[in-house]
């Protein structure tokens, strides 16, 4: 009984401020985030054994352009085929454009639904077309976003812990994430 007084106060409250929008994701935090998320996604693959290692030189998100509910993530770097004591690296550029997601049972944001926009693949090793890599690094990045959230809840927090506890969604606004109540 307890229980559930403590967390109908708890939603009443965030209802009360989910115009206020207590808590919100910044472009910056994200880029931050996106950036830890590659570097460990690269430490899996290269523990797992694959020969390609990816290194993100920048990133950039930016979040509601023109009024749409979407994130354009651009970022540069580095692949590199290791193979047989060789390393072979290419420059990358990537833009894409995906939806901002909230999982609540992991109480993370996910890129959901890329699309690419421009891409960029150069090597000075290499001089064909690279076409087919692009669709991979598409494909690479996809699963990354998929997989990897861009942002999560810090537990030890006690305002990210409470949204954690109810039903929340985010809101794509200009430059930063809204956490909302969801829509039930």
């Amino acid at each position: 009984m307890y229980r559930t007084v403590i967390m109908f106060l708890l939603a009443l409250s965030l209802t009360g401020c989910a115009g206020l929008s207590p808590y919100s994701i910044s472009e910056n935090t994200l880029e931050n985030h996106l950036m830890d998320a590659i570097a460990d996604f690269d430490r899996q693959q290269l523990q797992s054994g694959s020969p390609l290692s990816v290194a993100l030189k920048d990133a950039d998100i930016t979040l509601g352009p023109d009024g749409r509910d979407v994130a354009v993530i651009d970022v540069s770097g580095e692949v590199a085929l290791n193979i047989l004591m060789a390393r072979l690296p290419v420059n990358i550029a990537l833009k894409v454009e995906g939806s901002p997601v909230y999982d609540h049972e992991d109480r993370a944001v996910y890129i959901r639904r890329l699309q690419l926009l421009d891409s960029r693949v150069e090597s000075s090793l290499y001089n064909q077309d690279l076409t087919p890599l692009t669709e991979n690094v598409m494909r690479s990045l996809s699963q990354l976003l998929e997989t990897f959230p861009v942002y999560r809840l810090d537990e030890s927090d006690p305002t990210q812990a409470l949204f954690g506890l109810v039903p929340m969604d985010i809101r794509v606004a200009p430059g930063r994430l809204e956490f909302v109540m969801a829509d039930e």
